[in-house]
């Protein structure tokens, strides 16, 4: 534990997150069975750990996701609390315990950076083991550095088991030396999610191709959003649904040579959602904000959404399996296309902790929750996250049997899977939750006509030189 350099590069912490790398339950259709191998390593990992090993595995999250993930996927795992599963379990003799902190106000992150500061000094069943990081702040913990997430390949992780995940997800959890710190059973390509009634009424149609066709680029979505307009819809709930199509698709980092820059393309946002705003085609409504979900509600009031298929299973509602909430998920009435542009939103990586008193099992659990086939099936299956094997993802795609709720009986994952190929992680940066969420709430002021633009731009730089002294913003 390098505790100088730690606390050097964690004193650049980044914003509150976001639900961001958020999953959730989703609509299901068949239920893969159990893998009695996996069941096997698990218990094998769980014995292992009991000869010479800590009794207790502490994982920090900022939600309920990855908990839930672990008591229904984890073979072996045996829950406190089936109806809350942030009371954490076990595994044979040893304890799971959930370090639930949330991420607003940086909350998360600052209690990590705390807890993996102090690691060196706790006591065996008191070190972090494991932590959750998200694609904003991923950077910052797989620092070399900073040396707080193990190289998986010190826990005897290979290139050969991570071989099935996308690229992107590897890299974004590569260090400057070219070190894998971390793997995600998330991959998050996203699209643009539509309300079907409101297709059918406007557009004449519903099918997927019509749909595509109308928001195929810019220019015809902004075509679209005139003809919702005139219908009496919002092409979107607010002009922040927008933003990480925009921003996913820069043409460099936000931070360069230690200045922020505003990409062409950010700038480009700006001028299009200004203009939808002050044409009353979308709002200014926060997002995750009551206003902004109230489009979740049928009949709704919002053609569109932009979202991976976190958003769709976490956010939107109900399953049409669960119980009937009013929503348009309920219904199975909403539908997934490409939109104007590729890009990402989100994820969520395991870690392990430097210093960590239980590597055996920590290694377990990172193969089985991100590598592993039949685990990952039945995440996609019975959770409909789109995961990061390519082979599951092909096989679901290509099974005409296979369809999501939610979606109307839509099957995603070519989609997605495609999608999740052309990601680009190449313009990342540590900075990028301060940049994003601090850029964000400037602009509001503007879109609201409550300042210029220059007037929200220098509030941007002026926030950003508070948050991280170390930057330039001219």
């Amino acid at each position: 534990m390098k505790k100088r350099a730690l606390g050097f590069i964690l004193s650049a912490a980044m914003i509150a997150g976001t639900l961001a790398g958020c999953g959730g339950g989703g609509a299901a259709t068949t239920q893969p069975a159990s893998d009695d191998g996996a069941a096997s390593t698990a218990v094998e990992a769980a014995a292992d750990a009991g000869s010479g090993e800590g009794k207790v595995v502490n994982i920090e999250v900022w939600n309920d996701e990855f908990c839930n993930r672990m008591k229904d996927h984890y073979p072996g795992y045996v829950a406190n609390d089936e109806a809350d599963a942030t009371k954490g379990g076990k595994i044979g003799d040893v304890a799971i315990n959930f370090i639930v902190t949330d991420n607003q106000d940086n909350a998360y992150q600052q209690r990590l950076d705390e807890d993996l500061s102090a690691q060196a000094d706790a006591a065996d069943d008191d070190k972090i083991d494991m932590f959750l990081v998200e694609a904003d702040n991923a950077l910052k913990y797989v620092d070399a550095e900073a040396d707080v997430a193990m190289p998986l390949a010190d826990l005897g992780i290979t290139d050969a088991d991570l071989s099935k995940q996308y690229d992107y997800t590897k890299e974004i959890v590569t260090d400057a030396n070219g070190v894998i710190r971390g793997s995600s059973w998330q991959a998050c390509s996203a699209g643009l999610i539509f309300n079907r009634e409101i297709a059918k009424q406007v557009l004449g149609s519903d099918d997927l191709d019509t749909v595509q066709e109308a928001v195929k680029d810019w220019d015809a979505f902004n075509a679209t959003a005139e003809k919702m307009k005139e219908a009496g819809y919002k092409i979107t709930a607010t002009a922040f649904d927008t933003f990480r199509t925009y921003s996913d698709n820069i043409s460099a980092p936000w931070v360069q040579d230690g200045k922020v820059v505003v990409d062409a393309n950010i700038e480009k946002w700006v001028e299009a959602s200004k203009k939808m705003v002050d044409n009353g085609m979308t709002t200014t409504n926060t997002l995750w904000s009551a206003d902004w979900s109230k489009g979740f509600q049928a009949p709704g009031d919002v053609f569109c959404y932009f979202g991976p298929a976190w958003l769709i299973n976490f956010s939107m509602g109900a399953a049409p399996d669960q119980d009937d909430d009013g929503s348009i998920a309920h219904a199975g009435g909403w539908g997934l296309v490409n939109g104007p542009q590729s890009y990402k939103w989100g994820g969520t990586w395991i870690c392990a902790a430097q210093g960590t008193d239980n590597p055996t099992l920590v290694k377990d659990i990172i193969l089985t929750m991100t590598t592993n086939d039949d685990v990952m099936k039945e995440i996609a299956v019975t959770d409909s996250d789109c995961v990061n094997n390519k082979d599951v993802l092909k096989a679901l795609a290509e099974d005409e049997s296979f369809g999501n709720a939610i979606l109307g009986g839509q099957n995603p994952y070519a989609l997605l899977s495609e999608g999740a190929e052309k990601v680009d992680s190449s313009k990342i940066s540590p900075y990028d939750q301060g940049c994003t969420e601090e850029f964000q709430s400037a602009m509001k002021n503007y879109f609201d006509g409550n300042a210029t633009y220059e007037e929200a731009l220098n509030e941007f730089k002026k926030a950003i030189v508070v948050k991280y002294p170390e930057l330039k913003t001219e």
